[in-house]
């Protein structure tokens, strides 16, 4: 009589699914019983039942972020600056935890299975359950407590560049769709977004509490935002290749175009944040000085 694999665990949609840490004898202590049995089918439903959440968060972001700046116009900026360092250090914990979670489930998946199978299998049974599934689906309700990096802003009276808050409700609703349609290739923005994420909310938290090193230039946290861009085209493409050339391929062509146009459209962005930051600034004052 065969004993069975403790590692193999059926999820709520009745898909069987391997457990990433039970294959890796040094990291499994470090991993909750809870993460490992998790079971996302649950609450997957639960916003696949609920399409309208998405739309009323960002249309309720909207409205109270102008709205905001309307009432704040003639009165003195707030000074929250000890409550945005304690958001911002929490966002950068959460953020680094969420990566250390599901990077090597990543790197894992891309060692023992094709790019191809990275892009096209079905989610819930590569990396949306168990353990990298929780945390996959932490990362996708997180959005919706992001969107509380904007009242900062608008309380202290800084400018809000639309780089900002369209960056914030466009990441909103594609994630919101993707997770409720499970799209494959997922993983690869939730491991590039928890890594951006770590260095850049622990860069916030430090300038918030005026500790940030003299040595440490913020053209890094920018080149980090690039790089996850180009990174998030280039694997569109491959979920175009593959939708095109591979009928069995699990990509949705509106979901996958959306994020093309995202990613695209970000990359614009902060390519001209980049410049216009970081040298357009030092140009002009160079030929002022001629």
């Amino acid at each position: 009589m065969s004993v069975p694999d403790p590692c193999i665990a059926v999820n709520g949609a009745g898909l069987v699914y391997r457990e990433f840490s039970c294959d890796y004898p040094l990291l499994e202590p470090l991993y909750f019983e809870f993460e490992k049995k998790y079971d996302p089918i649950p609450v997957l439903e639960w916003m696949r039942d609920r399409p309208i959440v998405p739309i009323v968060a960002v249309m309720a972001y909207a409205g109270l972020i102008f709205g905001g700046q309307y009432v704040m116009k003639d009165r003195e900026p707030w000074n929250l600056r000890g409550l945005m360092a304690f958001w911002n250090l929490s966002l950068s914990v959460f953020s680094w935890i969420g990566m250390s979670r599901t990077l090597p489930q990543l790197l894992h998946n891309l060692y023992y299975s094709s790019l191809r199978d990275n892009v096209c299998l079905d989610p819930r049974i590569t990396y949306g359950s168990g353990s990298s599934g929780l945390w996959v689906q932490l990362f996708i309700l997180s959005k919706f407590p992001e969107l509380i990096d904007t009242f900062f802003i608008v309380v202290h009276k800084k400018p809000l560049i639309f780089l900002h808050w369209y960056h914030h409700i466009t990441v909103l609703l594609y994630c919101y769709h993707s997770y409720v349609t499970t799209s494959p290739p997922g993983i690869f923005f939730v491991v590039m977004n928890y890594s951006v994420h770590a260095s850049m909310y622990g860069y916030y938290f430090l300038m918030a509490m005026k500790m940030r090193p003299k040595w440490f230039n913020p053209i890094v946290i920018t080149i980090f935002q690039i790089s996850q861009m180009i990174v998030g085209v280039a694997v569109t493409l491959a979920g175009f290749y593959y939708y095109k050339t591979d009928p069995t391929c699990g990509i949705e062509k509106e979901n996958n175009t959306a994020a093309f146009v995202m990613y695209g459209s970000y990359l614009f962005l902060f390519l001209q944040f980049f410049f216009g930051r970081y040298f357009k600034k030092k140009g002009w004052k160079k030929q002022k000085s001629v």
